[in-house]
């Protein structure tokens, strides 16, 4: 295993692997139940943005070492950190969370287990598809911290399950079970307890083989609806089209619709 962080005094918090045209990315914290300190936040960071410059690789699975997703925040390590940019990403770096520094182009899928507190519930909202173990227990806790959701819940979570159903969680801070999440649209699927790697795996692998391009023009076209309202992500829409249709990889789909066979795509 490799890693890209640049924090040598730290044994490794995320760890970074790649099979084929997928790129696995685990937190690697689990005495802690992953919890996220600096160190990790940065590495994870850096394994994304390792991720996005890599041409080789067209999706991401982001899982967990351990019985656990994550705790959510090292609060005691971060306690004195937070004001101090901790979260703030610059242009040439991905943000895990989504909301500072470069906006990714390529696919996430997240898989989780066990205990997926706060910024993990976070770090699933702005990934692109979501499979939960049904031993899972979630909660966006903050409010019985002290402090509030910063990580992009106070929106997404609202967007996903609509504000009533949202609200008594986001709240209160209580806790609950993987068929909730699924009730509350937090995760694409709930998959027994041990399957949830193999299923995102499976997943990734399904997206891996579609047309690299037109997987980015779709997560561009949706990011742009989600950010920017549906009337201007749909005056954009055919602004796609041009370099889509002069692709090489749309001359494949077509050959292997005629030949009947599974396209090579190659992303040019």
């Amino acid at each position: 295993m490799t890693n890209n962080a640049n924090d040598t005094n730290h044994n490794m918090r995320i760890t970074y692997e790649t099979e084929g045209h997928i790129c696995l990315i685990g937190l690697n914290r689990p005495d802690k139940r992953n919890a996220f300190d600096s160190h990790m936040i940065a590495q994870l960071s850096d394994a994304l943005t390792r991720y996005e410059a890599d041409s080789e690789l067209r999706c991401a699975l982001i899982f967990a070492h351990g019985e656990h997703f994550t705790a959510g925040l090292d609060l005691m390590e971060l306690q004195d950190k937070l004001d101090k940019g901790v979260f703030n990403f610059d242009e040439s770096q991905i943000d895990p969370w989504g909301i500072s520094g470069k906006m990714r182009t390529k696919p996430i899928v997240v898989a989780v287990q066990g205990t997926c507190f706060t910024a993990g519930i976070e770090l699933m909202l702005n990934a692109d598809v979501v499979v939960a173990s049904s031993d899972c227990n979630f909660a966006q806790m903050e409010v019985q911290r002290g402090i509030m959701p910063f990580g992009g819940a106070t929106v997404r979570f609202v967007a996903a399950a609509g504000w009533q159903k949202a609200m008594p969680y986001l709240l209160t801070g209580k806790a609950f079970d993987a068929e909730t999440a699924d009730k509350l649209n937090l995760v694409s699927e709930v998959v027994a307890t041990g399957k949830q790697y193999d299923r995102a795996l499976e997943i990734a692998i399904e997206i891996s083989k579609a047309a690299p391009l037109g997987v980015q023009g779709v997560l561009a076209s949706a990011q742009d609806g989600v950010r920017n309202g549906a009337t201007s992500a749909l005056a954009n829409v055919h602004s796609f089209l041009p370099s889509l249709f002069h692709s090489e990889d749309a001359k494949e789909g077509v050959m292997a619709m005629v030949e009947r066979r599974e396209a090579k795509f190659k992303g040019r």
